[in-house]
């Protein structure tokens, strides 16, 4: 296997794993990314490489970034996935993460 199939393959399994940690089928994230199912199912298989504004289409509907998926590593800018889980906690949770945050930047 050659560096681009590789990388190819890679990315797949990147877009693969976020799709299932958001429990999203194909159909939605193609739907949301305005893509066929069959695109983003050769795309996560690594069978075809996708174009640039089809993977930002892709990475916007997974909710990360299209570095992420890329390269695997995530910008120091991009914090769209803390922001999501934030938006998820309770007000209670609120305070106690605000509490811990400025506890660790004490430090």
């Amino acid at each position: 296997m050659d560096d681009v199939q590789k990388f190819v393959k890679e990315m797949g399994r990147r877009i693969y794993m976020q799709r299932k940690k958001l429990g999203l089928t194909q159909e939605q994230v193609a739907e949301l990314a305005d893509i066929s199912p069959q695109l983003l199912s050769t795309a996560e298989n690594g069978i075809r490489n996708i174009s640039s504004d089809k993977l930002y289409r892709i990475s916007k509907a997974l909710n990360v970034s299209a570095d992420y998926l890329l390269s695997g590593k995530t910008t120091a800018v991009d914090d769209s996935n803390f922001l999501k889980t934030l938006e998820k906690a309770t007000p209670e949770q609120r305070d106690a993460i605000e509490t811990i945050c400025e506890i660790i930047l004490k430090l």
